[in-house]
């Protein structure tokens, strides 16, 4: 298919993908799911899972295979520019005392869903099709245990954001632990590729990239995002930043730590001026409702649901979604309470951490083009995204109205002789 073809098909599948996930987001805003869970679900249904199923011919026209890589890249421009928003974001949150926390709720929360999801695959891989051909049963279990361990950053940051949390000391905590939890994450995914593919060179090159990428931020990131917003004119900020962004996202990308964390990055060292401020105001209201939503389509596009017919599958996927909750939420909760935090922290961070969607579906397609992932798997692991997302906000509402419960239920002290 040619350039010329593929334009017009490019814009009406856009359309269908802006207009049907913002008929989503309003359907689920009715049950107080944030927006970025929308989008997530509205991709599926675009997919084989619904609208292949049907009407395969309109699922089949839409989403042609000459388009996919076109939803990919662009895509990936939503996901830049929205997580150096996030970044951006992150300076502004002055919590004391967060470090060691935070690395003991990032500890918890990759080793616990590493080894459980590794046992489960070693416990039930001679039950379940869920190894590619031609993948060791290691990296396959590696594969899954990664996988569990990731946290969706992105996701994180954008439900803080829209559910007002930005700032208090849960909605902090946890995105300083899901940024060390997927750096390190990401990190032990380029272990399991270096093994799928018998090279260790990926795995140094990744580790060693994102060592010599702090040293840089910490020398020079501020210098240089400064010189940026010193910039005489508003449109020379506006593309000076851009560059700037997608200079730092190629790199990320080429070491394999993956483009949003460059970004992310960027947003941190940026300074907060009122010059900045109107970068980041103009470029994230397009990231958000132009570009992010491609991405969940293109995973979705990718993501059959029909696989779960088979009863092996479907009790796979049901024991991944229990590990998967039982080792993010469970052990970060006990980390921060064994960190002295209250259990209203505790709670909701563990909750925060919980949700995967969006990095755990980078990661699928990542593994998926490698080749150490089939459509069983695939199927399997999104499915976990979803619920884990999914439940993040009744969850949170949950914690809310247990605590409210709990202070109209304790009785108020009476002053002694008062009648």
């Amino acid at each position: 298919m040619t350039p010329t073809e593929l334009a017009p098909r490019f814009f009406i599948a856009v359309a269908v993908i802006l207009l049907f996930c913002r008929l989503v987001a309003w359907l689920l805003g009715k049950v107080g799911q944030p927006a970025v869970v929308s989008e997530m679900l509205a991709g599926v249904l675009l997919g084989p899972s619904l609208l292949g199923l049907l009407w395969p011919g309109a699922q089949a026209t839409l989403f042609s295979a000459p388009l996919l890589p076109i939803l990919y890249v662009v895509g990936q421009v939503g996901l830049v520019l929205f997580m150096f928003q996030a970044g951006y974001a992150f300076t502004s949150h002055k919590v004391t005392k967060l470090a060691g926390t935070a690395g003991a709720v990032s500890l918890a929360g990759v080793t616990a869903p590493l080894l459980l999801g590794v046992l489960l695959v070693l416990g039930m891989a001679g039950f379940v099709p869920i190894r590619a051909e031609g993948t060791s049963l290691g990296v396959s279990a590696a594969f899954v245990g990664v996988a569990l361990a990731i946290t969706a950053f992105p996701m994180l940051a954008r439900i803080i954001t829209e559910r007002g949390h930005a700032g208090t000391r849960h909605g902090s905590l946890a995105l300083a632990s899901g940024a060390i939890d997927d750096m390190v994450a990401w990190i032990m995914l380029a272990v399991v590729l270096a093994f799928a593919s018998g090279e260790a060179g990926p795995a140094f090159v990744t580790a060693g990239g994102a060592i010599l990428f702090g040293l840089v931020l910490w020398l020079g990131g501020r210098r240089a995002t400064g010189a940026v917003m010193r910039l005489p004119s508003e449109s020379a900020r506006l593309l000076g930043t851009v560059a700037l962004l997608f200079l730092v996202a190629w790199y990320t990308d080429e070491i394999g730590l993956y483009a949003v964390f460059g970004a992310f990055a960027v947003g941190v060292v940026m300074p907060r001026t009122e010059r900045t401020d109107k970068v980041v105001d103009t470029l994230t209201p397009i990231a958000s409702t132009v570009f992010l939503p491609l991405f969940f389509t293109y995973s979705g596009l990718r993501t059959e649901f029909a696989l779960l017919g088979n009863p092996a599958v479907l009790g796979f996927a049901a024991a991944c979604v229990a590990v998967a909750i039982l080792g993010k939420f469970g052990a970060c909760w006990a980390a921060a309470r064994l960190r002295g935090e209250p259990n209203k922290v505790a709670l909701r961070v563990g909750a925060l951490m919980n949700a995967r969607g969006l990095m755990q579906l980078i990661a699928l397609n990542v593994g998926l083009e490698a080749g150490i992932v089939n459509p069983s798997l695939f199927t399997v692991l999104v499915l976990v995204a979803l619920i884990t997302t999914l439940m993040t906000t009744p969850l949170l509402s949950w914690i809310e109205r247990r605590e409210a419960r709990v202070i109209v239920s304790t009785p108020a002290l009476v002053p002694t002789g008062t009648p």
